[in-house]
């Protein structure tokens, strides 16, 4: 699995060093569903080294409750009331204490729900002291899921955002739309499984930044990877079949095992039928217009709407 292999892996100094300015944005919305999403993200985080922000979009507050909301968060403990999303950030506090992700005293301290710092109207903020990460936050911000995650997004820029694999496909594929980063859908993870990489590899602008993710990925956590490159009929292109081998040399110098498939089919129904729950599907964005998708569909899209993994979609 992306988050459970080879905890004592040597991680290859370039992969640290590479990691050191990514910015992972890991969005939970439960208690009750999004341990997965928190648990791979936490530990994608750590391998990787990143600045990590974990957020959650409580229900929207009212404007008259939200001139109020400082004077209620002086008071909250006194009326133990909290704004709409605090025990969900609280709920996560607990799971980055008993994994040992942020400092002892404040494991002690318990969550400072009384700290939480106002950064904007309906975003609040609590800095934490990382043991494993060095920058690591919990932002709680409010309103529409979509509209706030990707305000966050684009303010603060993040490489990559984390998100569940839950049965609200739509919601994921408004993400992969419209947020401003590459996307990993944490979607059906099975903490017991042996995943391996499938990298969709193409001529498209998309793919190289993919083929860079997929190599950083598996030398992190030394998984294998299979690079697979489809073509609709018997004839791969010359662009294909370059870009196939550029991504093989590329693995070879990275010292990562790899595996180069040539497939015949439709792409996105030959990546879903071949990765079945046993990998993980990394692939790039499509480079359509929003019309164009809307109309058209995208591979990525149709991949992770049908798709059985966990996937990454590249942008």
């Amino acid at each position: 699995t992306i988050c459970y292999f080879h905890h004592n892996t040597f991680y290859d100094l370039n992969v640290i060093l590479a990691f050191i300015i990514m910015k992972i944005l890991i969005a939970i919305s439960s208690k009750e569903y999004s341990g997965p999403t928190l648990d791979v993200g936490m530990n994608i985080a750590r391998a990787l080294k990143s600045s990590t922000t974990i957020v959650d979009v409580g229900q929207k507050i009212s404007e008259f409750s939200l001139k109020d909301v400082s004077m209620a968060n002086e008071v909250m403990e006194s009326w133990d009331m909290d704004r709409p999303g605090v025990d969900v950030l609280e709920w996560a506090y607990n799971y980055l204490s008993k994994n040992q992700f942020i400092e002892e005293q404040s494991i002690k301290d318990g969550f400072p729900k009384n700290l939480l710092i106002e950064r904007g109207s309906g975003r609040a903020e609590v800095l934490l002291k990382g043991s494993a990460l060095e920058n690591l936050s919990l932002i709680l911000r409010n309103g529409d899921i979509i509209k706030e995650l990707r305000d966050e997004v684009h303010n603060y820029s993040y490489d990559l955002t984390i998100i569940g694999g839950s049965g609200k496909r739509d919601m994921a594929h408004d993400m992969i739309q419209y947020i401003d980063s590459s996307i990993f859908v944490v979607n059906n993870f099975n903490k017991n499984e042996n995943y391996k990489i499938l990298l969709a590899v193409d001529d498209s602008p998309g793919t190289a930044k993919a083929v860079k993710y997929g190599v950083r990925v598996a030398q992190a956590f030394n998984i294998k990877v299979n690079i697979v490159t489809i073509s609709k009929d018997e004839h791969f292109s010359e662009s294909d079949k370059k870009a196939s081998a550029k991504a093989a040399k590329m693995m070879r110098r990275s010292g990562v095992d790899a595996e180069t498939i040539f497939k015949i089919g439709d792409p996105a129904e030959t990546i879903i039928e071949t990765s079945g729950t046993n990998h993980i599907i990394i692939m790039g964005a499509s480079s359509q217009s929003p019309i164009a998708k809307f109309f058209m569909g995208s591979k990525p899209l149709n991949v992770m709407s049908k798709c059985g993994c966990p996937i990454l979609i590249v942008k």
